[in-house]
């Protein structure tokens, strides 16, 4: 007999192509079905057969206090009895603007979108509209949303030799991509070198957290920062998942080096749709209305998402990183301990990387931890999937993709630890 998640599941592929909105979403590769989520509350998940899950991938980052944190819960409901959504101009993006850029002492301006891939694509159209050039570099490892000059990966060679990572994307957007492998100071350098007047920017996770956790050396994010003082490029830091997840400032706070412009998401709206893209005066007033680069939004800064977004980034205090990060190695330890064991042992060399409140399994020989794609080992799907599905069966929840990261919360307490311990080692 079928669940009811194997039901809707077959229902749902006959609607949507692969039967998923998302790619991420998708169990490929597993003999399990994707989880039909009824709903959530604190560090937990129930589907719709009642199982419930501890959660480690939190809607992939933006529920940094967990879900249906009550004071965000509240001030929604109150947001929903006054419309959820005007197309006019109202206060609660000027709120949670003002609370933003207050902490933010390295932009003076920012604009909501709706998603990180709407704040980065605005955001390349700002630095090619600032800076009068049209080439990009981008790093082999980071994902930057799916508009098509970013679905770019490496090719051989130097820069101009990309190849792009999906069908739709046309030759002439890929040749302005210039794509190089992170942590690479010296082909940096001789990529400017080779377009000293065309590069308008380089974009970069300085945390990179999409294919892999990839932590990059401070000094080689410095030597972005410099490489494009000297060649009179923009620095682009994509913070998306990094922005106040590992810290207020995200890592432009956490390392010093600032960018010229930044895009957030996810956790800037509390859970509900959400980009922003941050730079000082005189780079943001290149957007319309004031300057020649259009963008525009039927909901941008949609109300309830603002006020999502503040009643969470209220909470984001320099203690509540701190818990967080402690937890977050507690739960690490758990997962190295019952990995050690798992499976007789088979899985020994499979380790974790952690930053803060994110973290990532990774299978190698090697203690070191990947920091550019060529390092990540390529038996790491296969390694994945059977520690994927004993996850499951024991109600822990981590992204169905051996290049995702997992998300602790604030909800993940001393209480959900023990839990843990208890689905693994019970």
């Amino acid at each position: 007999m079928k669940s009811t998640q194997e039901e809707l599941f077959l229902r749902s592929k006959t609607l949507v192509p692969g039967g998923v909105h998302s790619p991420v979403r998708s169990f490929k590769g597993l003999t399990s079905t994707p989880r039909f989520i009824e709903r959530g509350e604190g560090a937990y998940l129930w589907d719709v057969d009642g199982k419930n899950y501890i959660d480690f991938c939190m809607s992939f980052g933006p529920l940094i206090l967990g879900h249906r944190h009550p004071e965000v819960e509240a001030e929604l409901h109150e947001a929903l009895k006054r419309g959820w959504s005007f197309g006019a101009c109202e206060p609660y993006s000027l709120k949670l603007a003002e609370f933003l850029l207050e902490k933010l002492p390295f932009v003076d301006q920012l604009r909501f979108v709706n998603s990180g891939t709407e704040a980065v694509m605005t955001a390349l159209r700002i630095v090619r509209g600032y800076t009068g050039r049209n080439k990009l570099i981008k790093f082999n490892g980071c994902y930057h949303g799916h508009m098509d000059s970013m679905l770019i990966k490496a090719g051989s060679g130097l820069a101009g030799e990309a190849e792009a990572s999906s069908a739709g994307v046309p030759i002439g957007v890929s040749q302005d991509t210039l794509v190089l492998e992170l942590g690479d100071l010296e082909s940096l350098r001789a990529c400017f070198e080779r377009y000293p007047k065309d590069i308008a920017a380089i974009v970069i996770e300085p945390l990179p957290a999409n294919n892999g956790l990839l932590i990059q050396d401070k000094e080689f994010l410095q030597g972005c920062r410099d490489l494009c003082d000297e060649f009179g490029s923009l620095l682009l830091f994509d913070e998306v998942i990094s922005g106040f997840r590992v810290a207020f400032g995200g890592m432009a706070e956490k390392t010093g080096i600032i960018p010229d412009i930044v895009t957030y998401g996810k956790i800037i709206g509390g859970g509900l749709p959400v980009g922003a893209v941050a730079a000082k005066r005189k780079i943001m007033e290149c957007l319309a209305p004031l300057g020649p680069v259009y963008q525009a939004g039927t909901l941008s800064a949609n109300p309830l998402a603002m006020v999502a977004g503040l009643a969470t980034l209220k909470h984001c205090t320099n203690q509540m990183y701190k818990t967080n990060a402690e937890q977050t190695k507690k739960i690490t330890n758990l997962f190295r301990c019952w990995l050690s064991g798992f499976d007789g042992g088979k899985f020994a060399a499979t380790s974790i990387v952690e930053h803060e409140s994110l973290f990532w399994f990774y299978s190698s020989q090697n203690t070191k931890a990947p920091t550019n794609i060529p390092e990540i080992p390529s038996s790491l799907a296969h390694d994945f999937l059977p520690v994927f599905e004993e996850l499951l069966k024991r109600g822990i929840y981590i992204a169905p993709n051996a290049y995702e990261v997992g998300f602790a919360s604030l909800a993940h307490d001393e209480k959900v630890c023990a839990d843990l311990e208890r689905r693994l080692f019970g």
